[in-house]
């Protein structure tokens, strides 16, 4: 009986989440002396099977240990190895053994049709065995390491040098076994051929960024539920059913979908890690008391509304919107509405003292599972008393901040002029400080209180988490790029402490695909086009591309299917109606004889680089086409990049023509910087504008200043016969202050610091003022050359007598002297004169001053 409520608890609770449950298990057990095991066999007795995927196999058994490593090759010594002492909880070390891929299929290769896992992207290689199976020592934080062995699981981990993983292992290296590897440092430079497939020497596993890991790890626990009758789940073995003998099973009996209680903790019975564990990546926590999902912010007798928007967008942009609704709390309502039992989180952004009666309810609340999050208030409670800091009041300050997956983050925020000081009288177990200021009294500005028996729980911040650049506290233009410099960081943290409260802060899902429709600021033009048409597509209006076919039609109707590779256009402009974009504002701004005369415009696509892609190379020439989009759900950066694209970006990809053997057609690479001086021209070219600090930075870059990138530029060209067909995308940030900076930011920066009154722009009008500046651009350059628009290029750019280094960090010092007449940069190395460099491929950024050679 008690294995049937077990295996029901875990289809309920995870159906066919596999890879939640490998990750807590690791996570769980990872310091204990036990091993994980990912194999391609049947495991040897004693070891405990957690999961069964197809042929694949994790379990756990007796801890192994690597002591003998005479006949390993070291690698590199990790920066988490210390011959002092043994590995850090935080990371595992593991064997991975391989074998040939032409060897007995012992288990299938990496399917292509799933997303490839590269064994070296999620660890650090320590050392290498040659034979068969070939071996080799890593080390990866608990969360990579979970994530090979899952891709593992799947059957798209991939090794570097073309074998196939067999095993994956996890060991605990003795101390002699770290002093070994420590020793054999100097050796590093002498590895063999055989690692030379495996990955470059240094390459971290921590080197995809956290947003990639994120997107993989969500993938990987959202599985289409029908892939479940594949894992098999015994539950006889797994150490975790086995804990539920102890625990609550008539809650077993009862578990949904809906109302699951949190897997127990196991043997060791570690209370630090609690929190952690029901917060990994995909885990929702569960709202056990059946609450709506109500979030209100508390103003105290404040009854500004501009305050409670300002407080609510913030959330609004961490929380998926999909999920929560927000409100204010009114003063009056705290002792009268019953919304104790109607919020799952109390948000208190106020530093009014609270009252008596109120702080009684807010306690009342946090007894009965409830979670708070603070933002500068006076509340405070469990032995924890504010303390007053007047000089510390309005300021801005370096905090150092403790997420959850206990890594530390620097960033900079207004404080509130109050610390937390802890009394004696409290718990200290149910308090956690979160964040610290980098100054001489290490001040407290922020702690987790656990309260009562249900659950509930309060972060509370003396920094100003809910402000940013734009607030009216910011007196000072360091403060003002010191906080736009943290913006990103401080939406992370946020998004953190919020997701340490139960709430999901996952994306919603991607907006469904829109329409397009057929735009022109010239009705002759326009009717040209579809005069055009007429000719160029088949019986159903089909214009077929291999990249995305458009269907033109006269009218959208709702039960037309707009899918990545078809989408329907609408050719009617009387239907067209946008809150994003305006068709008039566009029309008053384009002043061009060929460009952007024919737009296809779109609420949601995938990316505006493959709308033209089925037109440009037969369209007449002076039906100047531009796609524009108001959000794109793959956006295109260089390298292959992921551009992000949120609404109040200006997104938008032009077409143009250049003969081979014009000026601009013997120097294909100046577009880009012709396409971001653009960009900055039309800002500054506005009458008023001119000094808003918006530049450019090379090779295709548009910058605040030079601390900040707001957009960027993508070039594609196609040579057809002795023309250029040239796509250039383009998107910089007009609205969006989220992920990192906007000319409307700017323009209010402006304004404050002037005493000016300067309107913010639009994205409309800014694409139709891009395009009609680049047009004069074009004109001007192919008349002249370089010379006819580098003056204007190098007053805008942010490189003027900056030093950089070449090839590496430690490479020779160079200094920009400017651009050559093919586009690419020039510096003057001492002893060596001018010489043309190039950007380094994705790793390539000025101002970490890594610059190679051009060949």
């Amino acid at each position: 009986m008690l294995i049937t409520l077990c295996y029901l608890y875990l289809w309920a609770r995870w159906g066919p989440r596999s890879a939640a449950l490998v990750r807590s298990t690791v996570r769980r057990l990872h310091r204990s002396r036990c091993s994980f095991t990912f194999c391609a066999r049947q495991p040897h007795p004693g070891e405990r099977v957690c999961l069964r995927v197809g042929g694949k196999v994790f379990c756990t058994g007796e801890a192994q240990f690597l002591d003998d490593l005479n006949r390993w090759s070291v690698i590199l010594v990790s920066p988490f190895i210390h011959p002092e002492k043994l590995l850090p909880a935080e990371h595992i070390a593991f064997v991975t053994e391989s074998i040939p891929a032409q060897a007995e299929n012992l288990q299938r290769g990496p399917d292509s049709s799933k997303e490839i896992v590269k064994w070296s992207d999620f660890c650090s290689p320590l050392a290498y065995k040659p034979g068969e199976p070939f071996k080799l020592i890593a080390e990866a934080s608990v969360d990579n390491f979970s994530s090979l062995g899952i891709a593992f699981l799947e059957d798209r981990l991939q090794m570097d040098n073309g074998m196939v993983p067999h095993r994956i292992v996890s060991v605990h290296l003795e101390e002699s076994a770290l002093k070994e590897l420590a020793q054999e440092a100097p050796s590093v430079k002498e590895k063999s051929a055989d690692m030379d497939a495996v990955t470059p020497a240094g390459k971290s596993g921590s080197g995809r960024g956290e947003e990639e890991k994120s997107k993989l790890e969500e993938e990987r626990e959202h599985e289409e539920t029908g892939a479940g009758e594949h894992h098999h789940l015994h539950l006889s073995s797994c150490h975790e059913c086995l804990q539920l003998e102890d625990s609550t099973i008539e809650s077993v009996k009862f578990a949904s979908a809906e109302n699951i209680p949190e897997l127990p903790d196991d043997c060791s019975g570690r209370t630090e890690e609690k929190e952690d564990e029901c917060l990994e990546k995909g885990i929702k926590r569960v709202n056990l008391s059946g609450k709506p999902p109500n979030i209100l912010i508390y103003l105290g007798s404040e009854a500004a509304k501009a305050r409670f928007e300002r407080v609510k967008s913030v959330l609004a942009e961490c929380v998926d919107a999909e999920s929560y609704t927000i409100y204010q709390l009114h003063q009056e309502q705290v002792l009268r509405d019953p919304w104790v039992e109607n919020a799952l989180l109390l948000v208190i952004a106020t530093e009014e003292p609270i009252p008596e009666g109120s702080h009684k309810q807010f306690m009342t609340f946090l007894s009965k599972g409830g979670k708070i999050l603070g933002f500068s208030s006076s509340f405070a409670f469990g032995g924890v008393q504010l303390k007053r800091k007047h000089k510390l009041r309005k300021a801005v300050h370096e905090l150092l901040v403790s997420k959850k997956d206990s890594t530390e983050v620097r960033l900079n925020l207004l404080v509130s002029g109050c610390v937390f000081e802890e009394g004696m009288k409290g718990d200290p177990s149910r308090v956690k400080v979160l964040s610290r200021l980098n100054n001489a009294d290490k001040d407290t500005v922020i702690v987790h209180l656990a309260y009562g028996s249900s659950g509930g729980e309060a972060i509370l911040s003396q920094a100003h988490l809910e402000l940013d650049s734009n607030s009216m506290d910011v007196q000072t233009e360091e403060d003002f790029n010191l906080l736009k410099m943290s913006n990103s960081k401080r939406c992370e943290v946020l998004k953190d402490f919020l997701t340490c409260l139960g709430l999901s802060c996952e994306l919603s899902e991607i907006p469904a695909l829109t329409p397009i429709y057929l735009l022109s600021p010239d009705e002759e033009i326009h009717l040209a086009f579809l005069k055009w048409l007429e000719g160029n597509v088949d019986a159903e209006g089909l214009r077929a591309s291999s990249k995305v076919s458009l269907k033109f039609v006269s009218s959208w109707e709702s039960r037309m299917e707009v899918t990545p590779s078809l989408v329907p256009v609408v050719t009617e402009m009387g239907t067209f109606s946008s809150e994003h974009f305006s068709m008039k504002t566009y029309q008053q701004h384009l002043q061009t004889k060929k460009l952007g005369k024919i737009l296809l415009f779109t609420e949601v696509t995938t990316t505006t680089m493959n709308l033209l892609d089925g037109l440009m190379f037969e369209l007449p020439e002076e039906m100047g086409l531009i796609a524009v989009a108001a959000r794109q759900t793959q956006g295109k950066g260089r390298g292959g990049n992921v551009w992000l694209s949120p609404l109040g970006c200006a997104l938008s990809t032009l077409h143009i023509s250049i003969p081979l053997h014009s000026n601009l057609g013997q120097r294909i690479p100046f577009i880009q910087h012709l396409v971001s001086l653009a960009v900055v021209e039309a800002v500054r070219s506005i009458p008023g504008y001119e000094d808003i600090e918006l530049r450019v930075k090379w090779p295709n870059d548009i910058y605040y200043s030079d601390l900040m990138k707001l957009g960027g530029v993508l070039v594609n060209s196609t040579l057809v016969e002795t023309t250029f067909h040239i796509l250039i995308g383009f998107g910089f940030n007009v609205n969006n202050s989220n992920p990192t900076i906007c000319i409307n930011d700017l323009i209010a920066k402006f304004n404050r610091e002037e005493g000016t009154e300067l309107q913010p722009l639009s994205a409309d009008c800014l694409i139709a003022r891009t395009v009609t500046v680049l047009e004069r651009l074009i004109e001007i350059f192919q008349e002249k050359g370089p010379n006819g628009v580098l003056p204007q290029y190098y007053k805008y750019w942010v490189h003027s007598g900056k030093q950089v280094r070449l090839r590496s960090e430690d490479g020779p010092v160079a200094w920009i002297v400017g651009i050559d007449d093919y586009g690419y940069l020039q510096v003057h190395q001492e002893g060596k004169g001018v010489e043309s460099v190039h950007p380094d491929g994705n790793s390539f950024d000025m101002l970490r001053n890594l610059i190679v050679p051009k060949h």
